[in-house]
């Protein structure tokens, strides 16, 4: 993605690969963390956030992480009036979390997201494709 910085420290490769954008899926999300440097509450929504990936969306997901101490002007792009910000660029449509994603339920919701679990657990659910 041209303009963005490369991600930051925190997180592995395989969870911080950049989107190739003639390689993404359907189920596929691309999900941006926009932080100001290495603050208590940046690590802990990193954290969160690759926790929270490992478990609902396994392996169909790529995180990039902007520091916006290194380049702010890259908040202007996704709209950034806060930080740590959350941003879902894929799926459409762009959908926008504010914080350290430490209450799993609410980023489920937010970033509109089924868990995995609940297919499994309710034959209906999986059926219709939820």
């Amino acid at each position: 993605m041209s303009g963005s910085e490369p991600t930051e420290d925190g997180l592995d490769a395989e969870a911080a690969g950049q989107v190739n954008e003639g390689t993404v899926d359907e189920g596929h999300y691309h999900l941006r963390l926009y932080v100001a440097g290495q603050t208590a509450k940046s690590l802990t929504a990193m954290a969160n956030l690759k926790r929270f990936c490992e478990e609902h969306l396994a392996g169909h997901y790529d995180i990039e992480v902007i520091d916006l101490m290194k380049n702010p002007q890259l908040a202007a792009g996704d709209q950034i009036l806060a930080i740590p910000t959350l941003v879902r660029r894929l799926p459409a449509p762009l959908k926008r979390i504010i914080g350290d994603l430490s209450n799993t339920e609410k980023v489920l919701v937010g970033l509109d997201i089924r868990p995995q679990n609940l297919a499994d657990k309710n034959p209906a659910a999986k059926a219709d494709g939820i």
